[in-house]
């Protein structure tokens, strides 16, 4: 009987962060899929086989799949469905199949699409969990992200200053992922709520990470994709 295709959630970047459930799962693995993009050169880069690869894991396991990074998905879902493919028939030869995620799979992932299908046709499929950007940013700043009785929202960077000075003044912890894609509206509503705290955070969990509170510092600062905001 064919094993279930497999997702493991890697954790924010560093490695140690990978639940020893996941570990495990790749340590077993016949075959682990790393989502990778292209450079300006042509070259992959994937930060997921760069986390399977410190946990010594054989680099003979590790495949690449290269996503494009655009916001029309079209082709992201055709590098999915090729991905379906080689994954269903390596499954039928017997092999343990992972595919990876960064963070948790289910959590603004679009590994989620592929999972989905998956499931659509009748493929056993498991996932394990993993510590999102925020929660790992919350440790290393030291935050008590909530408390009691307050109200967090997790929310895209496609959002208006407008729509962001509505949430500060209704008083919500608000989680702002992809943040560079909201660079103008973040900049703005800094200025206009002094009475917030703004925690500006880059490529948590690997050894480029970066915090500051700084409001200056922060209005000043490009966003890189890597980078995520918690307001207080």
């Amino acid at each position: 009987m064919p094993y279930p295709i497999c997702f493991v959630s890697l954790g924010p970047g560093e490695p140690e962060l990978i639940t020893l459930k996941g570990l495990k799962k790749l340590q077993q693995a016949d075959i682990i899929y790393c989502p990778a993009t292209l450079n300006k050169n042509g070259q992959s880069l994937s930060r997921a086989a760069n986390i399977v690869k410190e946990l010594n894991i054989e680099d003979s396991t590790i495949q690449l799949f290269t996503l494009p990074m655009s916001k029309d998905r079209t082709e992201a879902w055709k590098a999915y469905d090729r991905l379906y493919e080689k994954a269903v028939s390596a499954r039928l030869e017997g092999k343990k199949i992972v595919i990876v995620a960064e963070g948790d799979a289910g959590f603004y992932s679009s590994i989620q699409y592929i999972y989905d299908k998956f499931k659509a046709n009748d493929i056993e499929v498991e996932r394990t969990a993993g510590i999102p950007a925020f929660i790992a940013a919350g440790a290393l700043a030291g935050l008590h992200i909530v408390k009691q009785e307050e109200q967090i929202i997790v929310i895209p960077g496609i959002l208006t200053a407008e729509e962001l000075s509505e949430k500060i003044k209704a008083g919500y912890v608000i989680v702002i992922m992809k943040l560079s894609q909201c660079v103008d509206a973040v900049h703005e509503c800094i200025c206009k709520h002094p009475q917030a705290r703004f925690h500006y955070f880059e490529n948590v969990g690997t050894d480029k990470e970066y915090y500051t509170s700084d409001k200056k510092i922060i209005s000043e600062k490009p966003f890189p994709y890597f980078s995520l905001m918690i307001i207080q």
